[in-house]
């Protein structure tokens, strides 16, 4: 079994990010709502709201798109350039993808890489409002030992200290710099 961060990981850059750019060019009116996701990033750099409360503020956009739809879109011409060769190398039948992007979003990039399980942030595509914590850092080895408890993962896969909670579950540990796997100890 192989554990896979997506964002950095499997994914060159950030794809919420992406997806963002995306949208804002094909429905430039959701840069409407920067002022209140601007709120959001103030407050959350006071330490008002937490992380998930954040990514509630950011995806606010959702309730003025077919985020789904757009995701669908957006995955047909994203994949081809922007998921890292060396995916395809180690890629197995019974990997899981944990993440903290949205898991309908991702969902769908998951369905066209063959990769079956997901574990993500659970957020709703037409509010943006988060059904549950977000699934970063801790949360994401919380998660993963709840779908898999006796799981011995072979192969971690990751590119920042924050999935290092995740990655200890694993008998060998990679680092992705520069889009290339580097064992670590």
């Amino acid at each position: 079994m192989n554990i896979y961060d997506f964002d950095g990981t499997i994914h060159r850059g950030d794809s919420s990010f992406a997806f963002y750019r995306y949208c804002l060019v094909r429905r430039p009116y959701i840069a409407l709502l920067w002022p209140v996701q601007l709120l959001g990033v103030i407050a959350y750099l006071f330490r008002l709201i937490d992380l998930t409360k954040l990514k509630e503020f950011f995806y606010l956009y959702f309730r003025m798109i077919d985020a789904e739809k757009m995701a669908r879109d957006f995955w047909e011409k994203d994949i081809p350039k922007n998921i890292y060769p060396w995916f395809y190398e180690y890629h197995q039948d019974d990997e899981v993808l944990v993440s903290a992007s949205p898991e309908f979003f991702l969902r769908i990039a998951c369905d066209k890489l063959g990769i079956r399980t997901l574990i993500a942030s659970k957020i709703d595509p037409h509010t943006g409002k988060a059904l549950g914590p977000n699934c970063t850092s801790r949360e994401k080895k919380r998660q993963f030992l709840l779908a898999f408890p006796d799981a011995k993962p072979e192969n971690s896969f990751f590119d920042k200290d924050k999935d290092l909670y995740v990655s200890e579950l694993a008998k060998h540990k990679y680092r992705i710099v520069g889009g290339i796997p580097r064992e670590q100890d």
